[in-house]
């Protein structure tokens, strides 16, 4: 499991066993702002943080966790889940 760190308002997450190396976020009100994947395939995960973007943090849980990546157990969107999790359990 990544590492969540926090640097001013941002959260960073450090992936792990997907292509991007972490996700950065905000949130506001329980409401996710700011999201931003490192690395990865650019127009996925911009289009997820788009997605998001406004999102209450446990629907977005509830939707990307456990989402896989070809035979990989996990995937960028699995990873943000986890984030959010790492976030919550703070």
């Amino acid at each position: 499991m990544g590492k969540l760190t926090k640097n001013n308002n941002t959260y960073v997450h450090k992936n792990s066993g997907v292509c991007s190396s972490a996700v950065e976020f905000e949130v506001e009100d329980n409401h996710l702002k700011n999201v931003h994947f490192i690395g990865g395939c650019n127009g996925n995960t911009t289009g997820i943080g788009r997605l998001v973007e406004g999102m209450e943090i446990h629907d977005v849980i509830r939707r990307l966790e456990g989402v896989r990546c070809g035979m990989r157990p996990t995937s960028c969107p699995d990873q943000l889940a986890t984030a959010l999790k790492a976030y919550l359990a703070e």
